[in-house]
């Protein structure tokens, strides 16, 4: 595929994902006077219809590897783009993603994120701030719902340096759980500003081997960014490969 090409299937992309967004959002609109697990329904119905739209339009599949754990565990996520959210709430159920208090004022998405039940989390407020989403944290574990955070805070690159916060160890701590933690590659096929540009290819997201609860926080701390980064490389490297095969890396 031309770099030309990749333009095109990016741009027709970006047109059907407003559209199917639109009719989606407006549509499922009555979910919000209805109990959560409609507007979860809808909220992943969304995250099928932009992944068929990625693999019709641009060439994109995606894999899950590993096990999707059960509910009632702390998951921990590499972040490299806005497709890792989708992927992780249709291989989990119903997670209470911590996010940045900031997105419950876009309108339409931030009152489905509301419905779902997210942790927000207020990054201006430090300490107090860690307390509250500990303490959301706990009451959604005792719902039997799994917590996923993104320990890094933001997107990063493919391939920069690791940049974990220190609140993943306190959700470890406080919540007494195992803590699963997640590699992938997205961020080598959403790429540019906000993941416009889409290269075509498989996508990958994987499961791996949890981390028991009881660990000291430098401990638990340096056990999961190796895992995480370990494992990001070797699919980075992977989707490197079968890039550079098509003339795309």
């Amino acid at each position: 595929m031309t770099p030309y090409m990749m333009l095109i299937r990016s741009a027709l992309f970006f047109l059907y994902f407003i559209v199917v967004s639109a009719i989606i959002y407006i549509g499922a609109l009555p979910t919000l006077l209805l109990p959560p697990r409609f507007t979860v329904a809808a909220s992943r119905l969304w995250s099928r219809a932009v992944f068929f739209g990625a693999r019709t339009i641009v060439g994109e599949v995606f894999e899950i590897r590993g096990v999707p754990p059960k509910q009632g565990v702390l998951v921990a996520s590499k972040h490299m783009s806005m497709w890792d959210t989708m992927a992780l709430y249709l291989a989990l159920y119903r997670p209470a993603a911590v996010l940045k208090r900031e997105l419950l004022r876009i309108p339409f998405y931030g009152w489905y994120i509301a419905k779902c039940g997210i942790i927000a989390i207020d990054r201006g407020g430090h300490a107090s701030a860690l307390r509250k989403m500990a303490a959301d944290a706990r009451a959604v574990f005792t719902t039997g719902r799994s917590v996923l955070i993104f320990p890094e805070g933001h997107r990063q690159l493919p391939g920069a340096a690791p940049d974990y916060k220190p609140g993943v160890a306190g959700l470890y701590s406080q919540l007494d759980a195992p803590c699963v933690p997640v590699a992938l590659n997205s961020g080598l096929f959403w790429t540019g500003p906000l993941g416009f540009f889409k290269k075509p290819g498989k996508m990958v997201l994987e499961f791996l081997e949890p981390i028991p609860p009881g660990l000291k926080r430098q401990e638990f701390m340096a056990t999961l960014e190796s895992r995480i980064e370990t494992a990001t490389k070797a699919l980075l490297d992977e989707g490197r490969k079968a890039l550079a095969a098509k003339g795309l890396a």
